[in-house]
């Protein structure tokens, strides 16, 4: 079942050349998640039978995944543009694992989760994804500790020993969504009763309940910081399960219409996610419109279509920072950085999770913009400036180097993107689609 489809397709050598100053019009639709389509590959290997995943993300990250997963014995198979067929092998062995793929996506840690109910031990390779300052696995680690599992940290791998698991109350170290996944995940496949507080109750962690539930496993609490797990003894069971949209592709393209003064429609936005993000652009005097509200394709998921007006912003008077849902979202708040270069006034943002994104955000400056960075989580922006063409090289972080492109669709004149595998990282087709909206990318190999 191997298809060559699932491996990588990325040149890293790949530009972007942005002709700016040009409105955006028409409709766009949002994708698939990102980390609803990575969480639910992950999650998929605890069922002894075959999963069917539609609305998977054709992306680089969903292609590391698909190879970490084959490398381990799962055939894994494209059906169409966005289904994925996986039947787990009868015996997993991560000795095998494709370590070149694991160390390129933070998502390989998520393979805890599901492992230790087939091997009592094996290890992971310490995994890179963004560059985004100190990130460790403690909220992991403390959490699965309390299941039975026991984790070694050594200088290239992580070391897992789950001899025996048991079901337990557990409160997060923090309110991590890879974290909460890997504690569903665990606790899933444990019989009985386990409890999960101050868990992340963001949409990828809700994906992975609304999946578990397909499964057969029962969750209370899906959209609240304490979730209980009523884990079964096994799962082998043939099904098929649809991922929802995503909720920071939909914010990225509010923010492009936004920065270019256009008049756009957004379709399949996750409103529930989106909610609070929409009622600060309100307060800044974003013209907008719900056209309808529906449902995603799982049955679950609330979507609405958004027709976006242009606006004169002014800056809030108040920070702008992210929190767990129902905060602003960690991954929707850099793209209110080119939202704040359009508003008059100073806005200050506080990116208070990452060490190091903030100082991603002053390479707009390169563009024109008058950024500047208090500390490492906190930027100044004056706005109103005009923003003119020039030539950056994407910073090693996916939302970042995003925010960097739809400040270019905004600069007049020629701007150029160098090396843009970290945006495919996460964003499907991304040039096309914003050219079918009225922008001027052309790619450049």
């Amino acid at each position: 079942m191997k298809n060559k489809k699932s491996q990588p397709i990325h040149t890293p050598s790949i530009d972007f050349q942005v002709n700016g100053g040009r409105k955006l019009h028409g409709t766009i639709q949002t994708n698939f998640s990102k980390n609803g389509s990575v969480g639910l590959l992950c999650a998929s290997l605890i069922n002894k039978g075959v999963t069917t995943l539609h609305g998977i993300a054709r992306i680089e990250e969903v292609y590391r995944v698909i190879e970490i997963l084959e490398s381990i014995g799962a055939k894994v198979e494209w059906k169409g543009k966005n289904t994925v067929v996986i039947a787990p092998p009868k015996q997993f062995n991560l000795k095998n694992i494709n370590t070149d793929s694991a160390v390129k996506t933070r998502s390989v840690v998520m393979l805890i989760g599901p492992m230790i109910h087939f091997l009592q031990s094996f290890a992971i390779p310490h995994p890179q994804g963004c560059s985004l300052g100190k990130r460790t696995i403690a909220a992991h680690t403390y959490a699965l500790e309390k299941l039975g599992v026991k984790i070694k940290t050594i200088t290239s791998n992580y070391e897992i020993k789950a001899p025996k698991l048991k079901p337990a109350e557990i409160v997060m170290y923090e309110s991590g969504d890879t974290a909460c996944e890997n504690v569903l995940t665990a606790s899933a496949l444990i019989p009985g009763k386990t409890i999960i507080s101050f868990a992340s109750a963001n949409y990828m962690v809700q994906e992975i309940c609304f999946f578990l539930e397909t499964l057969g496993v029962k969750i209370d609490g899906i959209g609240t910081s304490t979730l209980t797990v009523h884990g079964i003894k096994e799962i082998n069971k043939d099904i098929e399960y649809w991922n929802s949209e995503d909720p920071i592709e939909s914010m990225m393209f509010i923010s492009a219409c936004i920065v270019t003064d256009s008049r756009l429609a957004v379709t399949r936005c996750p409103i529930d996610f989106l909610a609070l993000e929409l009622e600060k652009l309100k307060r800044m005097n974003l013209k907008y419109k719900i056209l309808k509200k529906y449902y995603s394709y799982n049955g679950r998921t609330k979507l609405a279509d958004i027709e976006i007006f242009p606006s004169k912003l002014t800056a809030l008077p108040d920070k702008i920072h992210s929190n767990p849902y129902p905060g602003i979202n960690i991954d929707n708040l850099p793209f209110f950085v080119p939202i704040a270069i359009r508003a008059k006034g100073q806005t200050m943002i506080h990116d208070w999770v990452y060490e190091d994104r903030a100082l991603y955000f002053t390479e707009l400056n390169r563009l024109g913009a008058k950024v500047t960075l208090a500390d490492p989580h906190r930027v100044y922006i004056n706005g109103g400036t005009k923003l003119r063409g020039a030539q950056v090289v994407c910073p090693p972080a996916l939302r970042p180097s995003m925010v960097i492109l739809v400040s270019m669709l905004a600069a007049e004149g020629t701007s150029i993107l160098r090396n843009v595998y970290m945006i495919n990282r996460g964003y499907e087709e991304i040039a096309k689609r914003l050219n079918s909206i009225g922008a001027d990318i052309k790619i450049l190999k």
